[in-house]
């Protein structure tokens, strides 16, 4: 680590690199965010020399802005994992403290109200800060979707089963269908508000599940592309181009395709579902 942060001093110094030296907190924001899903896609592709490889390089990230405050004065990259390595001993009470958690859900209401009591004390004396202060709604929605979720839980604002939220999922559905059969009067932006509120139900179905609903979304978007280019190929050997063939001919090989990534072993389709 040591060597890697000697290695970004001098490409940002006289004599390094002039396209590092040329950066700045705001030129790099779109390098970090591409290096973080860089890593999540070899991660879900399970490839480990891939993960070892985007690891680096989105370390290589957090050394960089960490340099970037050093030479504003402002903080280093051992204050940073100071930082964390602080916060969470203080997030893990019932590691290294008093509290007791004895499975997942309990640690993670333990993590929870430690974090809740960080915001409070992060509020001060401001008068009616909401439980919903400090979302970043630069991230993806889905997982804005999830972090709401997650702050209304906090409180016991929660669906009881996962049967309720199915439930409220075909209400969304019915919803949606009766701003749909009332086109073309129905105002466009109600059909959106609809399909909106039917998106944020589902990803809280995730959540409810234990799933990330970026995650979910993402495997769906690779399996949808991966069966497609299979389904083009498929044609293709058969002499035919997509343009050419009725949606009836392109399901029946879709069929064909998933039925075959289906047959599989189960260790295989890791990464099929």
């Amino acid at each position: 680590m040591q060597k890697l942060v000697e290695l970004m001093a001098h490409l940002r110094g006289p004599d390094g690199c002039p396209w590092d030296r040329a950066q700045n907190y705001d030129t790099l924001k779109g390098m970090l965010l591409e290096e973080a899903y860089e890593v999540v896609d070899a991660v879900t592709a399970r490839d480990f020399g891939g993960i070892k490889d985007e690891l680096g390089d989105l370390l290589f990230q957090v050394v960089f802005y960490s340099r970037l405050a050093e030479e504003d004065g402002r903080f280093s990259l051992p204050d940073v994992v100071e930082h964390v390595h602080a916060k969470l001993i203080r997030r893990h009470p019932h590691v290294f403290g008093d509290v007791h958690a004895s499975n997942a859900d309990e640690a993670l209401k333990s993590w929870l109200a430690v974090k809740a009591q960080e915001r409070a004390a992060a509020g001060g004396k401001k008068a009616k800060r909401s439980l919903m202060d400090g979302i970043l709604n630069s991230m993806p929605s889905t997982l804005v979707a999830f972090e709401l979720g997650v702050r209304a839980a906090e409180v016991g604002f929660e669906w009881v089963k996962v049967s309720d939220l199915l439930e409220k999922i075909k209400e969304e559905v019915h919803e949606l269908q009766d701003e749909l059969a009332a086109q073309p009067s129905a105002a466009p932006s109600r059909v959106e508000e609809e399909v909106g509120d039917l998106l944020f139900a589902v990803a809280n179905l995730a959540r409810f599940l234990h799933f990330d609903p970026e995650s979910c979304l993402r495997r769906a978007n690779q399996k949808f592309q991966r069966r497609f280019e299979l389904m083009e190929q498929e044609i293709n050997k058969r002499g035919k181009r997509l343009k050419e063939c009725s949606l009836d001919e392109m399901e029946a090989v879709w069929t064909e395709i998933k039925a075959a990534e289906r047959a599989q072993p189960a260790v295989a389709d890791e990464n099929l579902k």
